[in-house]
């Protein structure tokens, strides 16, 4: 995990707003997962879905599920 240094706003824009679409994601993945919702991504050049149970099997293998 990376962490994040004790003043952000001393980062170079790009890298905080990097920062703040990670979280963001990690957000809206957790939320979908929670409420049973799939998610759509591109992968192999085309979109696919992934249901909320693979969601939440990523979210407990990387350790990043809610409580």
């Amino acid at each position: 995990m990376i962490k994040e240094p004790h003043n952000v706003l001393e980062l170079p824009m790009s890298e905080r707003g990097l920062m703040a679409l990670k979280a963001a994601v990690k957000k809206a993945i957790e939320e979908h997962a929670r409420e049973g919702l799939p998610i759509y991504i591109w992968r192999d050049g085309r979109v696919v879905e992934v249901p909320p149970d693979e969601l939440r099997a990523q979210s407990i293998l990387l350790g990043t599920e809610s409580k």
